[in-house]
């Protein structure tokens, strides 16, 4: 199984870049991982939200496969304890599922074609971060996920 992280937007900002790259790295460890960056939609003046979300859908449902499994980040998702995100992803190790991919969608979100296709929509809280927290937040939370499969000391229950 090999773990993606996906997000809409730009590169990594210089103040989250080096902590995202460290937990990509100690993820690394227990599954191979990669991160892919997607451009978000060109803005138009003429384009609604909606419209927006739907042009960075069509590229992300191109570049899904039939077989990958989709976790969207979405604030209206639901909610997972560390111990919930760490049986999830065992549960599709023992699957042998080919791809994972965990999805940060755009400044706007997500289109619902991406939400109907997801196998889980996931709230990381009921806050709002920027993106770039988001990406850094999502890296540590399945680093900790690995360390929980493994009965490491990372995770404090």
């Amino acid at each position: 199984m090999k773990v993606y992280l996906w997000s809409v937007g730009k590169a990594h900002e210089s103040y989250v870049k080096e902590g995202i790259e460290e937990f990509t790295k100690r993820i690394s460890h227990y599954f191979p991982v990669e991160w892919r960056i997607f451009p978000a939609a060109k803005q138009k003046s003429s384009f609604s939200e909606n419209e927006t979300k739907k042009i960075e859908a069509s590229v992300l449902l191109n570049a899904l496969q039939n077989d990958d499994i989709l976790i969207a980040l979405d604030e209206k998702g639901k909610q997972w304890h560390s111990e919930e995100l760490s049986n999830f992803i065992q549960k599709c190790a023992n699957q042998s599922s080919q791809n994972i991919i965990f999805l940060i969608g755009g400044a706007y979100g997500l289109h619902e074609t991406i939400i109907k296709r997801a196998n889980f929509t996931w709230s990381l809280s009921k806050l709002v971060f920027p993106h770039q927290l988001v990406r850094l937040i999502l890296a540590e939370q399945i680093y900790r996920a690995c360390t929980i499969l493994r009965n490491e000391k990372y995770h404090h229950s």
